[in-house]
């Protein structure tokens, strides 16, 4: 099985929300977990690899996937870096016509990849950037998206 991790931009508690992802993952690993989709630029995502990388010491076999949002093609020297933290990565193809919406495209590669999305999920968080437009923040179309594929759901924001 397959989870995947997307959340905003900036995390609160950072100690409390650290122990109940670790928990978290333990218990989808021990369910049958084995890989993990990562996205990037969010700090949420940061602490996600930080702690399956260290899950990682105790679970050999669990893989690390990073799904790039940029960058279609990278030479071997970006890729022997990324590959330096993950087993895999990937930039999936529709992204390529996808513009400034390529990560929320990349999220929804992501979440149709993953039996369980692990979410950081304000319902009342709106970005800086976007109060004066009314648009939605790119958590809050990852999350509603996953809703409507019918995936397993843990949002951890709610847990804090």
């Amino acid at each position: 099985m397959k989870a995947c991790f997307i959340g905003h931009r900036h995390i609160h508690k950072r100690e409390e929300l650290a122990s109940a992802l670790r928990e978290t993952i333990i218990e989808l690993i021990c369910k049958g977990t084995t890989t993990f989709f990562f996205g990037s630029k969010s700090e949420f995502n940061d602490l996600c690899l930080e702690i399956v990388s260290e899950l990682k010491t105790r679970y050999p076999f669990i893989k690390r996937i990073y799904v790039r949002s940029a960058y279609p093609y990278i030479n071997k020297d970006y890729e022997k870096y990324l590959l330096e933290t993950y087993e895999e990565t990937y930039f999936p193809t529709q992204l390529e016509q996808a513009g400034k919406y390529s990560y929320v495209e990349r999220n929804r590669e992501m979440i149709d990849n993953s039996t369980y999305c692990i979410f950081y999920y304000d319902e009342n968080y709106i970005p800086s950037h976007q109060q004066s437009t009314n648009r939605n923040s790119g958590t809050k179309i990852a999350y509603q998206y996953a809703i409507q594929r019918k995936k397993v759901i843990v949002n951890l924001y709610t847990l804090l």
